[in-house]
């Protein structure tokens, strides 16, 4: 990582999957490199059996591990056999080294900007453990909104088939302005944008209005149900689906346990069935589904069958605790490295 004029740092190139850190642009099976730009945080996830016990102790089992939306998906998308999967994002000097670690035994190449003022985001996950394994959030982005156009260079798409915004990019100001930069850069140079809109609670005070302009120009987005049913006004998630369809060009929805529709140009092209799971944390669920349905399409799926393969991975990460895929060398249990100091 390098200095920057305002006290930033990031990394000079992205290395290669292989080198070590050599520089070098490389390809993910034929289609191009996945470049996410979006979120990395540090998750605290506390698993409880509920109800949660007012005014004194109930008892929890309590992991810290890193996450973020941008990071949850680049990392699955690695995971599912993207050759070249690369991440920009922002965080604090805190917990920055860490993170950069965590990503790279993902197979992620992280193009992390150090920030001298704000420390890493952290989401504290309270996951109900009855049959559900529904959660709950508390967040403090920090760094993570601090994300800026002066972040990005052109040269960041730089073989690279897709782009991959993370939705929280557009709940803060400068977020807004890197999304509508690296937006514009990508189809200068012919490259396609999806979106995953992120917080049906930030949607809110953020505005539907505002959301739908913002995203002119994108080509896929992948909301939730609650995010599409918020989005629209409307209470059935087909309709919904296809009604946002009419906005962008196409619309993966996510249904949770009911799979996901595929819609495109105001009409339902595919129901596609959710996989087979037990649920133990849902964090991270739609992300693995991003992921995996962005490296799939990268490997030259049809969107059904992209759809189909994110719902066998948001099928795999409900059955894990934390927002990611085992890390190299991992086996099936997340890292448990801490940073020296979550903030």
């Amino acid at each position: 990582m390098t200095g920057r004029p305002d006290g930033t740092e990031r990394s000079d190139d992205w290395g290669s999957p292989d080198d070590g850190g050599a520089q070098g642009g490389g390809s993910a099976q034929g289609g191009g490199a996945l470049l996410v730009v979006g979120d990395v945080v540090t998750d605290v996830i506390a698993r409880y059996r509920g109800p949660l016990a007012s005014g004194t102790d109930t008892a929890s089992v309590i992991r810290t591990l890193p996450g973020g939306a941008g990071a949850n998906v680049a990392c699955w998308a690695a995971h599912w056999g993207c050759a070249d999967v690369r991440l920009l994002g922002r965080v604090g000097a805190d917990s920055a080294a860490w993170h950069e670690r965590e990503l790279t035994a993902c197979g992620v190449r992280p193009r992390l900007v150090v920030d001298p003022q704000a420390a890493t985001g952290t989401v504290i996950c309270l996951v109900d453990t009855d049959a559900a394994a529904e959660r709950t959030f508390l967040t403090d982005s920090g760094a993570a909104l601090r994300l800026e156009p002066d972040d990005w260079s052109d040269a960041l798409l730089d073989g690279v088939g897709r782009l991959h915004l993370s939705g929280y990019l557009l709940f803060s100001e400068s977020g807004r302005a890197l999304v509508r930069t690296a937006s514009a850069s990508a189809r200068a140079h012919g490259v396609s944008v999806s979106l995953d809109p992120a917080s049906a609670g930030f949607l809110v005070e953020l505005g539907v209005e505002r959301f739908l302009t913002l995203v002119e120009g994108v080509d896929v987005l992948l909301p939730s149900r609650d995010e599409a049913c918020l989005l629209t006004g409307l209470l059935d998630g087909a309709d919904a689906a296809a009604d946002l369809s009419r906005h962008v060009p196409l619309v993966v929805s996510k249904q949770g346990a009911d799979g996901a529709l595929v819609a495109r140009n105001g009409t339902v092209l595919a129901r596609v069935p959710a996989a087979p799971a037990t649920p133990r944390d849902t964090t991270g669920a739609g992300d693995a589904f991003t992921g995996a349905f962005l490296a799939a399409l990268l490997a030259g799926a049809d969107v059904r069958d992209a759809a189909a393969q994110g719902c066998r991975a948001g099928a795999r990460a409900v059955e894990r605790v934390g927002g990611r895929p085992a890390a190299s060398g991992d086996g099936d249990t997340a890292s448990t490295a801490r940073p020296a100091r979550v903030g």
